[in-house]
């Protein structure tokens, strides 16, 4: 297993780094006055009650929303509004809450679709290498050939967190992906996010209910509450913060 970096990794400044986002839908403020970062090489986790913002966020981080004001820098250079396909091609790429996968597809040909971004023209020998080396990462290898929508719903995440990583982005964008997992496929999909991070300088960001997986695999949390940031930490600080508390942990997650 290799990495695919191609040059050093500035660790002194943020690879995204929003200021002041602000999202209106006509007199709803769905997200208001958001500034936070995600640096080079770290699993960063956004949590929050329904209803925070995160959503909404991730949509503005990936451009799938543009921002009613506030700027968004990624990798060094303002992306502020810019597509979904010109935010991906720079090396931000996202999954889905309910899914990224299209089932009508083989395993193979959909992780062959996430390798067209950084894999343009004809290199059909080394999509195909990209390919097997991502199933091999997700432990797909023995599905290549089977049919998406017919694997049992924990592969069926895996397939899509495997098609988003495919394009082999520097900041890799998870809304919700261990959902319906159970606890030896939560427990296995975070090591393969610790070898993604670690093998290929690949730092994620990640929205996630299951507080246990995230106050595991996270080096740092962002935590919204009412559309605004509320405070970020490492999951210790998290855990004592007595606003987060109050706001979304309750006293079952707090750090006695």
């Amino acid at each position: 297993m290799t990495s695919s970096a191609s040059a050093a990794v500035d660790k002194s400044a943020p690879l995204l780094a929003a200021s002041n986002l602000t999202r209106r839908f006509g007199g709803l403020v769905a997200v208001s006055d958001l500034s936070m970062e995600v640096w080079p090489g770290e699993i960063a986790g956004l949590i929050g009650p329904n209803g925070a913002g995160k959503s909404t966020t991730f949509n503005m981080l990936s451009g799938f929303l543009k921002p009613s004001s506030g700027r968004l820098m990624l990798f060094g250079k303002d992306c502020t509004g810019k597509s979904p396909l010109a935010i991906s091609r720079m090396g931000l790429v996202r999954t889905f809450q309910h899914g990224s996968l299209i089932p009508s597809m083989t395993v193979r040909d959909n992780i062959l679709l996430g390798t067209f971004h950084s894999l343009s023209g004809p290199k059909h020998r080394e999509r195909n290498l990209r390919a097997e080396e991502t199933a091999e990462i997700f432990g797909l290898s023995d599905y290549l050939d089977y049919m998406s929508g017919a694997l049992p719903h924990g592969l069926q995440r895996l397939v899509g967190i495997a098609l988003a990583f495919a394009a082999r982005p520097r900041l890799l964008c998870l809304d919700e992906p261990l959902t319906g997992l159970n606890q030896t496929e939560v427990a296995s999909t975070l090591e393969v996010f610790q070898t993604i991070r670690r093998s290929f300088d690949c730092s994620i960001l990640l929205v996630e209910h299951n507080m246990k997986a995230v106050m595991t695999v996270c080096d740092r949390i962002i935590v919204m509450h009412h559309g605004q940031y509320l405070a970020s930490g490492t999951p210790r600080e998290i855990q004592a913060n007595d606003d987060v508390v109050a706001a979304y942990l309750g006293k079952r997650h707090a750090k006695q």
